[in-house]
């Protein structure tokens, strides 16, 4: 287990020390919440889904409003203390982690606070299992889930959040339609398309260099009462790529999404997932196999399709989630990587990988993702997207074994090989990796945003105290 870049010398404030960062947690007086030191310290807070980064903090906040989040924040800044913040802990290399620092845990302010026919407002802290908890009930949902829904709103929030709907309404952060965040001053500020607009295009995918998401407010539509899901399977990679860029740009199914399969022989098949959505008046359902596939090129007779309630649908990870946390599988190492290709160099990109990709480099509950997106769908600026009318999602979702950190660390350095070589191909990161960025890296990943992100960690964290395990620096 590596040490956070930097957790040394955060963490030389410590009690043992006296400084005036070993009294700080004691400076604060009248919050709400908790705020956990020294032995209470939970292990978690050093901790994440990824395994590969350990960073005990100085305290961890457990607040029971947002007026603790702004106090604890305004503190930390006027004393350099870096914080951040964290939702349902399922990062990968130590992103929402606070060496030395403050983490504060959000859970706690998980409320769904109000919904309309059009729009839920939530805490920061809430899952997205929580949101459509709330709403299915009344028949709306959000346009865009990802595909596991234990992620908390402002995590994901943060970075983007991608799913199987993108190809329809691009990312999570396309559809907010306000934000209530605490800035790195500790000051908390409403932002919209209309108000504070600098502020709202910073934080969406801006990774929580700005400000902290304390509340969103996020569109809705009518959630279809049921789904027909289709896997349809693929002997060839062309005819997998051809078909999904098809179908994503005709939107002929609400849900796109796919993966590339090992086989015994050490090839690869693919395959895709198609979900149509009831329709509103229901007169169509359940809609004419033959034609939704008829034209398409997969291996006939080798098909699955199934009907499904669409709240199964939306959790239907939770099981093999019960069964790994069961297995002790949940907990071992997960050395992700998640690229946007561009399409014209998506074949070569998976096919170049997958060749040098074995069942047992990608762990037992490995998989890989591969699926569609057209670029025109996202409107957040601070996602960077490939030079393409169409991007691949290429997720190579690893798993270590809990006991070998070579093979962990193995994991983790064939990332950058693979970054490098898909970026010369155009390719882009989405952030949620466990792959280690330099600052000159993260200068080269949001290229001519980047001034714009710079200008805006100055003016709304100008101590530079937010989130510290992002790696970034300006």
């Amino acid at each position: 287990m590596t040490n956070h870049p930097g957790a040394g010398s955060l963490a030389a404030g410590s009690p043992a020390t006296g400084s005036p960062r070993s009294r700080f947690p004691e400076e604060l007086t009248g919050l709400d919440g908790e705020l956990l030191t020294s032995e209470r310290i939970p292990r978690w807070a050093a901790e994440d889904f990824g395994h590969t980064v350990h960073a005990p903090p100085l305290a961890v906040l457990s607040p029971r409003s947002v007026r603790d989040v702004r106090e604890v924040v305004a503190a930390a800044a006027r004393r350099g203390i870096p914080v951040a913040a964290r939702g349902g802990g399922h990062s990968v290399h130590g992103q929402a982690q606070a060496p030395g620092g403050i983490v504060i845990d959000m859970t706690p302010l998980g409320r769904v606070v109000r919904m309309s026919d059009t729009e839920v407002t939530v805490e920061g802290g809430a899952l997205w299992r929580d949101v459509v908890a709330a709403t299915l009930p009344h028949g709306r949902t959000p346009p865009v889930l990802t595909d596991y829904l234990g992620t908390s709103v402002g995590g994901t929030l943060s970075v983007g959040g991608i799913g199987g709907m993108s190809h329809r309404h691009g990312v999570q952060t396309d559809c907010v339609l306000s934000l209530d965040v605490v800035t790195g001053a500790g000051e908390e500020v409403r932002c919209s398309p209309d108000r504070n607009r600098d502020l709202f295009d910073a934080v969406r995918a801006g990774l929580s260099q700005c400000a902290l998401v304390v509340r969103a407010t996020l569109r809705l539509e009518r959630a279809p009462a049921q789904v027909r899901r289709y896997v349809l399977p693929y002997d060839g990679l062309a005819e997998y790529l051809a078909d999904q860029h098809r179908l994503a740009h005709e939107g002929r199914f609400g849900y796109l999404e796919g993966q590339p399969t090992p086989q015994p022989d050490g090839t690869w098949h693919h395959l895709m997932e198609a979900v149509a959505h009831q329709p509103c008046d229901r007169a169509a359902w359940p809609p004419d196999d033959r034609d939704l596939l008829g034209d398409l090129a997969f291996r006939r007779g080798a098909e699955e399709i199934e009907e499904l309630d669409y709240a199964d649908f939306l959790d239907r990870m939770a099981p093999g989630e019960a069964l790994l946390r069961e297995t002790g599988e949940w907990f071992h190492p997960h050395p992700w990587l998640n690229l946007f290709v561009p399409g014209a160099a998506a074949h070569s990109v998976v096919s170049t990988t997958l060749a040098g990709l074995t069942r047992h480099e990608l762990g037992n509950s490995g998989l890989v993702l591969l699926y569609p997106v057209p670029t025109a769908r996202i409107r957040t600026p601070l996602l960077r997207l490939p030079d393409d009318d169409t991007m691949y999602l290429f997720a190579l979702l690893r798993t270590a074994p809990g006991d070998d950190p070579a093979a962990r660390d193995a994991m983790t350095a064939a990332n950058r090989e693979i970054y490098d070589r898909a970026r010369a191909a155009g390719a882009v990161a989405y952030p949620v990796n466990t792959l280690r960025m330099s600052p000159e890296d993260w200068r080269a990943h949001f290229g001519p945003v980047w001034d714009r992100l710079a200008r805006a960690r100055r003016r709304y964290d100008p101590a530079g105290v937010l989130t510290p395990g992002q790696g970034l620096a300006y």
